[in-house]
């Protein structure tokens, strides 16, 4: 005689079942609160300082980078420079002091654009580990990822602009606009470091690693921080090429600079750099994100 096991068919908890059960797990005023995109970039921005805070070795080039470069052109360079921007032919260390006053804004633009590069290559080495994987399947605002890492470095741009200002008023620098003029060109020259990482994003979304970011950075970056005004004046170049480093974005924000520090306030040259910040942002970060919603 055999037995015969009768299974009772399964199924599933109703609506109202679930809801009761919902109900006793988590009440209506114990529901996280959805975060929005200004909390989720903030938080993906902690992240990234997270990530200097046990990697201390990622701010070597935004501390010992800075103080090179501007020794080095300072003693080094400055002498006969600052014979060149004086325009008396005079060497020594009269034209180091006033070749100071020229130099410093302009080393200061270029030490923190050149920092942005960083933030490609940074973001490249994530992707490639498979992290931003796990990002894209979190519901938040979904440009947050990027955003907030873009914050993040931020820290890396202020704490390399700190230096440069420190070293700049041992060597001599002192900015006739006082105070408030650096802390106006720091501000103005940090927006434009943020917008202008959106293009090292895209770079680092479009080439498959670190090492090919880097290449690609460094081409674009020489020539448009070597053919502009950071080093001497562009009424001592040729004349063919005078108008091309006129219109250098990088000497746009390097003579916005100085006339801050110099209190000066040009509306006219902020709107400018905040033109080109705007043109930099509609151009690239759109792009970004599509590059990396369609990145696998």
């Amino acid at each position: 005689m055999s037995a015969q096991t009768t299974e009772r068919p399964g199924r599933g908890p109703t609506a109202a079942e679930s809801q009761k059960v919902l109900g006793v797990l988590l009440s209506e005023d114990e529901r996280p609160t959805p975060s929005n995109a200004f909390s989720a970039s903030i938080t993906f921005g902690w992240r990234a300082m997270l990530k200097i805070k046990h990697i201390p070795t990622q701010l070597f080039d935004v501390t010992i980078f800075p103080i090179i470069m501007t020794v080095m052109f300072t003693y080094i360079f400055g002498g006969a420079m600052g014979a060149v921007v004086s325009g008396t032919g005079q060497t020594g260390g009269v034209a180091i002091s006033e070749y100071v006053q020229f130099f410093i804004p302009g080393i200061f633009v270029q030490t923190l654009i050149m920092i942005t590069m960083y933030t490609g290559m940074t973001l490249n080495k994530d992707i490639s580990k498979g992290i931003f994987d796990r990002f894209r399947s979190l519901p938040t605002w979904r440009p947050a990822q990027l955003v907030g890492a873009l914050l993040g470095d931020q820290v890396r741009y202020a704490l390399a602009g700190v230096i440069i200002l420190g070293v700049g008023f041992i060597v001599g620098f002192r900015p006739e606009g006082g105070l408030a003029g650096a802390a106006a060109g720091f501000v103005l020259l940090l927006v434009f470091s943020f917008c202008l990482s959106w293009v090292w994003t895209t770079i680092s979304l479009l080439l498959p690693t670190e090492e090919a970011v880097m290449g690609v950075s460094m081409t674009i970056m020489m020539p448009l921080t070597f053919a502009s005004n950071i080093f001497v004046p562009t009424e001592t170049m040729p004349d063919w090429l005078q108008s091309v480093v006129d219109h250098n974005p990088v000497s746009v924000v390097v003579t916005a600079i100085r006339e801050l520090m110099d209190g000066v306030y040009d509306l006219g040259s902020m709107i400018t750099v905040l033109i080109y910040c705007a043109v930099l942002v509609a151009v690239f970060a759109p792009i970004s994100m599509v590059l990396y919603n369609r990145k696998s």
